[in-house]
């Protein structure tokens, strides 16, 4: 009889378009061979709102069993941006810090109470992002029991003491980049707490066609980005930088977004938003671009990144966001920038030097085969839930 485990996740499901929620999906589906597995969730699609869309309390998806749970009220962005506020400005109180989750949501004490309950049936929970209310809290409720998946990143927010439980008390902790292990352990001298650093695995489509891509949407020379497009993103400076870059550079290259959009895209005749794509055409679209651009300063791992190794494709990012930076310095398949005119020095690079630019595709594909294999990945997570279960294996580090 295969023992039970639980992922405690946000949001769940195919609808759902989030780094983090893939991930863990990822996750339970490739786990159900040994463990039953369940998903423990919330009715919400939007982490905007927060709002219940989801009917049904209990489904199967792709062979998981997944439970949701009614978030206890929607996110009042009124309220949310108020008790934010205070919290930027250094105003909030440490008994006021359980306010500030509840109100960016999703809010759900029955899940809790499901945890309390349910504790005996399951040999391990799985809390993925440490940011939001089922992993910060759902840690608090069974530490003893808890793998803490954080995709955590420098920012502010965890200057809260309300999250050094999730750090400090779970029996292991999953880190996505040996440089996310590297911060969060410098931050809460959480060395002793077993871990393993594995992040996912990379498969691409057998069948990709550029040449599609460019016919469908009558595009030539692009960079591209994909993801959501969003201040939280640094979508805004990548649209001032890229603006500025036409202005000086007289070349007929455009910008290709896909994802959805959060904020006002200037409408500009060399920026072409595509909204969500289907996934033949995202990955159609990024073996026929130049470069992959991710402006965000704030990743844990970046699956789109990794992608684009995957396909040979060098990547141009925030050289801010250490874990980006070290995907660029370890792979040798990419370049990084932290102003404007580096991000024109590295655009140009790449478009001037070709045979340059085709040995950093062939690095990113050999970056990719050595670090993000999914049986490698697995059998350290599965080393961790045995550590949870009682094994008396000894989880060792791996170069990441």
């Amino acid at each position: 009889m295969k023992n039970k485990i639980g992922f405690v996740v946000q949001r769940y499901g195919l609808e759902v378009n989030g780094g983090a929620e893939l991930e863990c999906r990822l996750y339970a589906e490739r786990l159900q061979d040994e463990y039953e597995v369940h998903v423990l969730t919330s009715k919400a699609i939007d982490y905007m709102t927060w709002k219940d869309e989801y009917t049904q309390s209990e489904e199967w998806i792709n062979g998981i069993w997944v439970k949701r749970f009614s978030v206890g009220h929607p996110r009042s962005k009124k309220a949310f941006d108020a008790i934010n506020g205070r919290f930027m400005r250094g105003e909030l109180k440490a008994e006021e810090e359980e306010s500030w989750i509840e109100a960016q949501g999703p809010y759900l004490p029955e899940l809790l109470a499901y945890l309390k309950e349910k504790e005996t049936e399951y040999a391990a929970f799985l809390f993925c992002t440490y940011l939001y209310y089922p992993t910060c809290m759902g840690v608090k409720v069974l530490p003893h029991k808890a793998i803490t998946i954080p995709t955590a990143h420098d920012e502010p927010f965890l200057r809260m003491g309300i999250f050094h439980d999730v750090f400090r008390s779970p029996r292991a902790i999953f880190y996505n980049t040996a440089e996310e292990k590297a911060f969060i352990e410098k931050r809460y001298q959480n060395e002793g707490i077993p871990n393993e650093v594995g992040g996912v695995g990379i498969e691409v489509p057998g069948e990709i066609s550029a040449e599609a891509f460019r016919e469908k949407y009558g595009l030539a020379d692009y960079m591209l980005y994909v993801g959501r497009i969003d201040e939280g993103k640094s979508c805004d400076v990548l649209f001032r930088y890229f603006i500025e870059y036409k202005k000086r550079n007289k070349n007929s290259m455009k910008l290709v977004l896909m994802g959805k959009s959060v904020i006002e895209v200037p409408q500009d005749e060399n920026i072409v938003n595509l909204g969500f794509v289907s996934e033949e055409d995202k990955y159609n679209g990024m073996a026929g671009t130049q470069m992959l651009v991710l402006p965000s300063r704030y990743e844990s791992l970046s699956m789109v990144v990794l992608e684009s190794m995957a396909l040979s494709v060098p990547v141009v990012v925030n050289g801010g966001c250490d874990v980006l930076q070290g995907h660029c310095r370890k792979s040798n398949a990419g370049l990084y920038y932290t102003n404007y005119f580096e991000f024109e020095a590295a655009v140009n690079y790449l478009l001037t030097h070709k045979e340059t630019r085709s040995k950093m595709g062939e690095n990113g594909v050999a970056y990719i085969r050595e670090n993000y294999r999914w049986d490698v990945i697995m059998n350290k997570l599965k080393r961790l839930i045995r550590v949870v279960e009682g094994g008396s294996e000894t989880v060792r580090e791996e170069k990441q």
